[in-house]
């Protein structure tokens, strides 16, 4: 299913008419993420289901609402639950909240979300900072920019050789290191799920060189850099690499890891914001 750009404009006029100022930042909260859209200040709530067109989240860990405030002096506009492809929408109907936020006038995008390790040396509760992305959905022919381009929001053929904003992830460093925060750097794949990874699945990709893997953020990444916004990236590590098959991974897992990182990524988040 495509979105129109006119069902687009619609739904950021709608937004527009119920929040109290011009968001500079989109946030986008991953599974078990959600406590920290709590701490916005001056919040205007807007649940999905009140929004016409708009995917409703169906997955246990997001709530589907739109937080508006502010935070350390930002502007903002918070997704409290994400999209996804597995949940039955198309490329389109999962990154259509990102077009809309673009339309608002964001000038930066920050995702986030719970990732299973890949990396051996990654323990749950790490928090890993995007440095580049494998995007195998998209290689597979599910690119969210396949179809009829939207001129009016950006080129046929954008470059993603910079997907995630240099600068912006040396403010998230240096938040982290004011914080004693470790912070991880490394590579995201974005698969379809909602199945979790085979231990040859995990294999594969750590020769292919990802450091965490998930269900998401990728396609948002990808349509958010087609219309110029800078993007932001962090996963929490949810659990530990399964390569030898040995343990299972549950969305219960996920879950609780998320409680561990709320913390960490609300504090980098913050931190980023006062230096911005």
């Amino acid at each position: 299913m495509q979105v129109s750009l006119g069902q687009i404009d619609h739904l950021a006029e709608i937004i527009r008419s119920r929040v109290r100022q011009k968001p500079r930042i989109g946030i986008i909260l991953g599974t078990g993420l959600g406590g920290l859209a709590d701490t916005v200040q001056a919040a205007t709530i807007i649940p999905y289901q009140e929004l016409p067109d708009w995917p409703v989240s169906t997955v246990v860990g997001h709530t589907g609402r739109l937080v508006s405030g502010e935070l350390e002096g930002q502007p903002l506009l918070v997704m409290q639950g994400r999209l996804h492809f597995y949940e039955g929408y198309s490329m389109a109907q999962v990154t259509m909240p990102v077009r809309v936020m673009g339309r608002l006038g964001i000038e930066i995008l920050i995702v986030t979300n719970a990732a299973g390790a890949i990396n051996p040396d990654y323990l749950p509760g790490d928090v890993m900072l995007i440095s580049d992305h494998l995007n195998l959905t998209g290689m597979a022919g599910l690119n969210p920019l396949i179809g009829p381009n939207l001129d009016e929001l950006g080129p046929r053929f954008p470059d993603m050789s910079q997907a995630y904003d240099r600068e912006l992830s040396a403010l998230a460093r240096r938040a982290a290191a004011e914080n004693s925060i470790q912070l991880h750097t490394g590579i995201y794949v974005g698969l379809s799920g909602p199945s979790f990874e085979t231990p040859a699945d995990l294999r594969f990709l750590r020769l292919a060189g990802a450091d965490a893997v998930g269900m998401s953020t990728v396609p948002e990444v990808t349509v958010a850099r087609h219309s110029g916004t800078r993007v932001l990236g962090f996963s929490g590590i949810s659990n530990k690499a399964n390569l030898d098959g040995n343990t299972a991974t549950s969305h219960e897992e996920v879950l609780e890891a998320g409680r561990v990182l709320t913390p960490k990524l609300e504090t980098i988040l913050r931190g980023v914001l006062r230096h911005l």
